[in-house]
């Protein structure tokens, strides 16, 4: 087993878990859903294809900073004429006076994450492949939310998750003068260690399901799981600060991992 290290990093990102169309939710963490999209979109894989093939793989989150949960207020198709307005899943037009579709789209502001994802090396290595040169782009959720630099921290390497309790924190320092700090991890599976909370994310993707009546799939289907979240502390020598200081901090830390 092997595994890359990633950062997730913006000024907004949002991880949806049951998003409907008129309320579009974020989970606190990163979903498995979203990070499958990565890859897959990495890859140049198309919507709808198939993703059993990525299913051996994990991934370890550790909560840098939560960031700040705020939701956009959005009205689309206001004052249109019908034939004008946002046609409806059957690719009908609504009629006049109900044309403005109202929606609330949820983000995390100002939240970073460093995930190590594992899994067996040939598949890992096709990962760090496509990560490396993505046919398209990673984002952060959603295609307006960029990821900023850097994304890929590592190449393939045999201990990714016991990397993330050495790798610099990007957050300051606390107040109180602790020698420690407190850091979630986010897991699927339960590690034993520090103080455990568990969140239920429809995050798994599997096939596409068709539409009633319509033989070609439309909407990929979901599966529920447990993601176990406990609190390790670490070093308070592992803050490095934000911006400048922290991307510092942290090419140090790659360098001399690298040597």
């Amino acid at each position: 087993m092997t595994g890359l290290l990633l950062r997730l990093a913006g000024p907004m990102q949002s991880w949806g878990d049951h998003s409907t169309f008129s309320v579009r939710d974020t989970a606190t963490v990163p979903t498995r859903s979203a990070m499958i999209g990565i890859i897959a979109a990495a890859q140049g894989r198309c919507r709808g294809e198939p993703l059993a093939d990525l299913a051996e793989l994990q991934f370890t989150v550790r909560v840098d900073r939560p960031g700040v949960v705020m939701y956009d207020f959005h009205t689309v198709g206001g004052g249109l004429s019908p034939e004008r307005t946002v046609p409806t899943a059957e690719g009908k037009r609504r009629p006049a006076g109900s044309g403005t579709i109202v929606s609330r789209r949820f983000y995390l502001a100002d939240a970073v994450f460093t995930v190590a994802v594992t899994g067996p090396d040939n598949l890992v290595g096709q990962v760090h492949e496509a990560l490396t040169e993505p046919v398209w782009g990673p984002y952060l959720g959603r295609r307006s939310c960029p990821v900023e630099h850097p994304f890929l921290l590592s190449g393939p390497i045999t201990d990714a998750v016991a990397q993330l309790e050495h790798l610099p924190l990007n957050r300051c320092r606390p107040a109180d003068g602790s020698d420690t700090v407190t850091v979630e991890f986010a897991t699927g599976e339960p590690s034993g260690d520090g103080v455990a909370s568990r969140l239920t994310l429809n995050d798994v993707p599997v096939d596409m399901e068709p539409a009633p009546g319509d033989p070609h799939p439309r909407r990929r289907r979901y599966l529920t799981r447990q993601v176990h979240v406990t609190t390790r502390s670490l070093p308070v020598d592992l803050c490095a600060g934000i911006g400048m200081t922290y991307l510092d901090a942290l090419e140090m830390h790659l360098r001399g991992a690298r040597s």
